[in-house]
């Protein structure tokens, strides 16, 4: 894009895109797709944009399903300078500092700082020989974010050369090797291994299988900043929403997309599962990569992203989420707490290879009224905590374990940072990896689409364009880049550069 920004309403006549999915992928498709002339409609299940960044409210309490970490508000304030208008008149980012707490199973506690000198000192507490390994992995996680963020995040990578190009830098940063055994280089100290390896789990990937490129969330953590959008991360939700409303495009809500409609090769429209046909020019899909070509496309026929090999991909994890309001407030309970349990690699097994559900289980609680009272009733606290485990194919009976994972999960919680929780609770609801195949329609109920690694990373990863339907594009978290909120934004960016200006588009058919 060259910045300008175009007239606020598409022409009639203007190419006519669909949008499959309202997620923050889509989202930022269509209102990119908008900047550019065209005609767009965004088509969603739900009855709220968002996908897995929807918004529950119940009991007074709001719950943000989903994202909650946001890393890269650059991405965000680039929608909306393409409108005309400014992220900040609308949405208040606040910078949380420490990042997070991690709390070890023995009850010692890391703070991740964006002071560089705090973490040194957090560093000494328990590794005082591990300071100078941490300035030399603050240069390699610098060095890995400027050859694979700065130079591959927002590039389309739907070509071998591009591959070809990025290999050198590949072999000469370690991009071969796993993150913990990248970290490990720095760090003598299980726990500081742990807390500088962990950071996959964010974006469905194993530490111990995810490629050591995955050490640049440390820098970019620490160039950008973590921050929480006041009022909720649903807040930058329908932000976008309006966003392309005023663009003068549509978003249709409870509205399910049955089928990618394709002739001769190209994508020509949409069925809804109401039986509606409509037509399009194009076609971007935000869908769960594995639904967008088993599902969305079942009647097409596919030479690359066959069903076959749908079925062989590795997926990420699944995700036990529960969302619950106390009548009192935990003051001393922090915005973003990890709680450990006593296994990290054995864990990590357990839901990655064995994909068993294990007895022990490691947590992520967000308190996000620590900053941000609105979200909950006076005098009151809303939280969610999440567990990383296995996908469907583990074979747990959800509808059987959600009840006792969910009293295990309280325990652990009580005996660890919100003493007497269980008699506290006000309001709550449940997710488990069942909701996220059949309400968010992904594969296995897998949390974050494929698994992040080595080869299903960069052009291993499902290309942005099509390789098998012309003028269908993808979007979302199991493109190019990969999951993670900056990654989805970006892979959104990547099909801005892919898609022409609206008044070339016809002819870039003839071409």
């Amino acid at each position: 894009m060259d910045g300008m920004t175009h007239p606020a309403r598409p022409d009639d006549d203007a190419p006519h895109a669909i949008v499959v999915g309202a997620g923050f992928g889509g989202l930022a498709a269509a209102v990119r797709l908008g900047a550019k002339g065209y005609r767009v409609t965004v088509f969603d299940k739900l009855d709220a944009p968002g996908g897995r960044a929807y918004t529950f409210r119940q009991d007074g309490f709001t719950f943000d399903a989903g994202p909650t970490i946001l890393t890269a508000p650059h991405l965000f304030n680039e929608l909306w300078a393409l409108c005309g208008r400014r992220l900040e008149d609308e949405i208040t980012l606040k910078a949380i500092n420490p990042f997070y707490r991690i709390r070890f199973d023995d009850g010692s506690v890391f703070e991740a700082h964006a002071d560089e000198d705090m973490t040194r000192a957090e560093i000494a507490r328990f590794a005082p020989e591990d300071v100078a390994g941490f300035d030399r992995f603050l240069k390699a996680s610098e060095a890995i974010f400027d050859a694979a963020y700065t130079q591959l995040a927002e590039e389309p990578f739907h070509q071998v050369s591009t591959l070809l190009k990025a290999a050198p830098d590949m072999v000469r940063l370690g991009g071969v090797r796993s993150v913990y055994a990248k970290v490990s280089d720095y760090f003598s100290n299980e726990k500081l291994r742990i807390a500088f390896s962990f950071h996959p789990l964010f974006i469905g990937g194993d530490p111990f299988e995810a490629t050591s490129y995955y050490c640049l969330i440390s820098h970019l953590e620490r160039i950008w900043g973590v921050h929480y959008a006041i009022g909720g991360t649903g807040e930058l939700v329908r932000g976008l929403a309006s966003l392309i409303e005023g663009q003068g495009n549509t978003l249709r809500l409870h509205t399910e997309v049955d089928e990618i409609l394709t002739q001769d090769g190209c994508a020509t429209g949409v069925r809804l599962a109401s039986g509606e046909v409509i037509g399009c020019d194009l076609v971007v899909s935000n869908a769960e990569i594995g639904w967008t070509y088993s599902k969305l496309l079942r009647n097409t026929r596919r030479r690359v992203w066959t069903d076959r090999k749908v079925a062989r991909a590795d997926y990420s994890m699944s995700l036990f989420v529960w969302y619950f309001g106390t009548r009192r407030q935990y003051e001393d309970c922090y915005h973003h707490t990890i709680v450990l349990g006593p296994r990290y690699r054995g864990l990590l097994k357990d839901i990655f290879r064995k994909k068993v559900l294990a007895e022990d289980f490691s947590l992520y609680l967000h308190r996000p009224t620590a900053n941000d009272p609105s979200l909950a009733p006076e005098g009151c606290d809303s939280f969610y905590v999440l567990a990383p485990v296995p996908h469907l194919d583990s074979g747990t009976d959800w509808e059987a374990m959600a009840g006792p994972f969910r009293e295990r999960v309280a325990e652990r919680l009580e005996a660890t940072v919100l003493p007497g929780l269980r008699q506290e609770i006000v309001s709550e609801r449940l997710m488990t990896p069942l909701d996220f195949r059949d309400r968010l329609l992904s594969t296995k109920g897998a949390a974050f689409g494929l698994e992040p690694k080595l080869l299903q990373s960069a052009w291993f990863r499902p290309h942005n364009l099509s390789a098998d339907v012309k003028g269908l594009y993808l979007t979302g978290a199991s493109t190019h880049p990969g999951a993670g909120v900056p990654s989805v934004l970006s892979s959104a960016k990547v099909v801005d550069k892919l898609v022409p200006e609206a008044s070339l588009w016809r002819a870039s058919l003839r071409a």
